[in-house]
């Protein structure tokens, strides 16, 4: 529902929203998309900038993949559309390898409830005061703020790297080094390449 509701209060319509979950299906892509659209970028900018943060879905896949019994490769597309990042944890918990009826319902599930959560959400969103709409904008901090936090409090050097992160962010912004636009996207690229250094000599050292 929280799609929905926040698509609402950044004048998305209820059709863009419906089909916007029903062919994206990738939740922090969207609610970036989201505060984007809020901020007036480009639509090229925020395909690319969605694009670059659902790069890890590679990864996501290949991790399963290595586990999934045998299946037709017609399977397979409707698999790599369903990985999300709460689909590929639950499917990591898993013990055992992993078998497409499995995948598929568990997707299939999680698919059903985001779309029809979307249009509820948005729904219940054109019903609320508008002061209340207006203040649902910090859900998208808080989003953002929800997934990290646990991932600081695992590694000192997550907290380096956001703390790197926002900086590079706010230089590129506050100097105007890139258009309009390209600032989160080269924030994002910059960021992921000093990721790659820290987080792997992180993981050398466990």
């Amino acid at each position: 529902m929280a799609f929905g509701l926040l698509a609402k209060t950044v004048n998305v319509s209820l059709l863009d929203s419906f089909l916007f979950s029903l062919l994206v299906f990738a939740g922090a892509s969207q609610f970036m998309a989201l505060d984007l659209i809020k901020a007036g970028i480009a639509t090229g900018d925020i395909i690319i900038a969605t694009l670059l943060l659902n790069l890890r879905h590679i990864m996501m896949s290949a991790s399963l993949s290595v586990r999934l019994k045998e299946s037709k490769k017609k399977w397979l597309l409707f698999i790599a559309f369903g990985i999300t990042d709460e689909t590929f944890a639950v499917a990591s918990l898993k013990k055992g390898p992993l078998t497409r009826a499995f995948l598929l319902a568990l997707q299939g599930l999680s698919y059903i409830a985001w779309v029809s959560g979307s249009v509820v959400g948005y729904l219940v969103g054109a019903v609320l005061p508008m002061t209340l709409q207006s203040s649902l904008g910090i859900g998208l901090y808080a989003m953002f703020a929800a997934i990290l936090t646990p991932e600081i409090r695992k590694s000192l050097n997550v907290l380096i790297l956001s703390i790197i992160s926002g900086l590079i962010y706010f230089i590129i912004y506050y100097f105007h080094l890139l258009p309009s636009g390209w600032d989160l996207i080269g924030t994002i690229i910059l960021s992921s390449g000093i990721g790659l250094m820290v987080l792997k000599d992180e993981e050398e050292v466990i």
